[in-house]
């Protein structure tokens, strides 16, 4: 976390920048010169060190290359042009062997993948920093890090180990645990990855929630009720449904943000909208700030690339649009229903038969009329599609926006509104003018949690629950006041908005499918329901993978791959270079592969995952 308040900011700079070559690599080589010890000694020590293990939440870790992409916290690539809600963008290869394409294809990614050795270093310097403060806090001895104050340092350190362990986890499964009493020896940490680390996530989750307050006095830092989400978090990924049920009804009953506010779902554009970052639905975020000196290293540097690739404030660049898999997944029936049954003759599922009508290979001064069938609400939130409000920035101009005449859609949720600039975004570096944004990235969002517990509630049988959960979200969704609506005037967006709807929106809610249909029915829906509510969010891959039985998922052995493989089949409709050589292979395209450098350098101890 960064910029807890201006003072504290300039403290964790310091540590920041002092620390940087130790904390560097640390699977690589030994943390000598770790500025700690005696050294930090004191409150104001611990403090610094603090800020610096929250420092590293965005993803962007000072002197390694392209971790301001590779290591974001968004997972945009790996958790989505990765699964089946975003392309790369383009329609070649423009990065070469080892970059996005490979990740979006997996077909032989290499084993040193930038994009993936990025976000192994950032998570392990987490990692080491979280531990030198609960190395440091035995060490004061003036009495300012005693009783209850230095145990809550300790508590949001593990919380903040228990965070980056868990980005590994979800990545690459079997990987090393690293806590404050191993060091580095003879070339490595001597641990290795003997298979997944989860009762040591859940334990340091565990930990943090037996000490941690209620209310922080910050809105970025960890409370008791974030502890409790992310164990229940840990719990589901490690099928431990029975276990993470109680949390996540005692955060939904009782939890409250940070801050103090009661969790709550507000109106959904508030979750991707800088100017009311940190609301009731934030349970736990990563901090971004801009205009702050830093030359872009403390805004959303992770998504710099997921802007439009023309039109609106920038040309640049295009990454990450939305797929046509998942545009037509907002498509409804009659009742205003999802559409996720599959199609016995195409294999599809049935919302992808005919694609959302769209505006592929059109040019600008081609004449477009937006389809009149009716679609989720969310859809207009999550992508920009020819002829609807992108926000305040006028008409999405659809395929003109985007690289390559490749797909009609735009990246949505990371942008920021035109009437808001000047606050809430920068320059990153010196080539991204205004692409630096405050815009927060919400890890878990109140949503997440609902449908986690509706989640659990299908693998417990209590299925009328789930459904309750389930329609609980989607009566946001239904809300028109919640929609997006048409301009006053198309040609000066500034005017505002009418309360007229910009689409045929139709969102209806169960009447008692989930027990009449069974608990294969249920788990498909609460599945859509994550999809429709958190696309290009980063979290399909891992939505999709723990439900595969390879990870003992109840979807059993192959689930993802079927996923993967109809999505593929499906979007190749419209030609796309890239996907065209797609290939998801079942055993080993569930996990990433552990970055090859690591394995070398760890002296044998540290294994690949099977079969790369």
């Amino acid at each position: 976390m960064k910029k807890l308040n201006y003072k504290i900011i300039v403290l964790g700079l310091v540590i920041f920048f002092t620390a940087a070559y130790s904390c560097k690599k640390v699977l690589d080589k030994a943390p000598t010169g770790v500025l700690a010890g005696p050294t930090l000694a004191s409150k104001a020590g611990v403090d610094g060190l603090l800020i610096g293990a929250y420092s590293l939440l965005d993803g962007y870790y000072q002197g390694e290359p392209g971790t301001g992409y590779g290591g974001a916290v968004s997972n945009w690539h790996y958790g989505g042009v990765g699964a089946d809600d975003a392309y790369k963008g383009s329609t070649t290869d423009d990065q070469g062997p080892e970059g996005l394409a490979a990740i979006e294809q997996h077909v032989g990614i290499p084993l040193n993948d930038p994009y993936l050795y990025s976000k192994w270093q950032v998570c392990y310097a987490g990692i080491q920093r979280a531990n030198n403060v609960i190395q440091e806090v035995p060490l004061v001895t003036d009495g300012s890090e005693a009783g209850a104050i230095g145990q809550n340092a300790i508590a949001e350190a593990r919380f903040l180990r228990g965070f980056y362990h868990f980005e590994l986890a979800k990545l690459w499964r079997n990987v090393p645990y690293v806590d404050e009493t191993i060091t580095y020896v003879a070339g490595n940490y001597n641990v290795g990855n003997p298979g997944p680390i989860w009762d040591k996530i859940e334990a340091d989750f565990a930990f943090a929630m037996t000490i941690l307050p209620k209310t922080q006095p910050l809105a970025g830092r960890a409370n008791y009720y974030a502890a409790e989400a992310f164990l229940a978090k840990a719990y589901l990924y490690d099928h431990q449904y029975a276990k993470a049920l109680p949390l996540l009804t005692d955060c939904i009953n009782n939890g409250t943000t940070a801050t103090g506010t009661k969790y709550a779902l507000e109106p959904y554009n508030n979750n991707f909208n800088a100017s009311s970052k940190n609301g009731s639905e934030s349970v736990f975020a990563a901090q971004m700030t801009v205009n702050d000196g830093s030359a872009g290293q403390n805004d959303n540097a992770g998504d710099v690339l997921n802007f439009p690739g023309g039109g609106t404030y920038t040309g640049c660049c295009g990454f990450n649009v939305p797929s046509y898999h998942l545009a037509n997944a907002f498509k409804v029936d009659a009742n205003g229903l999802p559409m996720f049954q599959i199609d016995a003759a195409t294999g599809f599922p049935t919302y992808d038969d005919v694609n959302l009508k769209n505006d592929h290979g059109l040019g600008s001064g081609d004449a477009f009329t937006p389809t009149t069938e009716a679609v989720d609400s969310r859809l207009d939130w999550t992508m920009g599609r020819r002829g609807i409000p992108y926000l305040d920035w006028g008409l999405c101009a659809g395929e003109t926006w985007t690289r390559g005449d490749l797909v009609p859609y735009t990246p949505k949720k990371n942008s920021f509104y035109n009437a808001a600039k000047s606050a809430t975004t920068d320059n990153f570096g010196t080539w991204a003018t205004n692409q630096g944004s405050a815009n927060n990235y919400n890890i878990i969002r109140f949503a997440d949690v609902i449908l986690w517990r509706a989640e659990c509630e299908v693998e417990t049988n209590a299925l009328s629950a789930a459904e309750a959960d389930v329609n609980w979200v989607r009566g946001r969704a239904a809300d028109p006041t919640g929609w997006v609506h048409t301009y006053v005037d198309n040609s000066a967006p500034s005017k505002g908005f009418t309360n007229t709807p910009a689409a045929n929106y139709k969102v209806g809610l169960y009447t008692g499918q989930f027990t009449a249909n069974g608990q294969a029915y249920a788990r498909a829906a609460v599945m859509m329901e994550r999809q429709l509510e958190l696309g290009m969010e980063g979290h399909r891959f891992f939505d999709l993978q723990r439900q595969d039985g390879v990870t003992g998922g109840p979807g059993g052995t192959g689930y993802m791959a079927g996923v993967m493989a109809a999505y593929y089949k499906a979007d190749n409709r419209i030609d796309n270079p890239v996907l065209k050589k797609a290939k998801f292979t079942a055993g080993r395209d569930e996990l990433y592969p552990v970055p090859l450098d690591e394995i070398g350098k760890e002296a044998g101890k540290l294994k690949q995952n099977p079969n790369y």
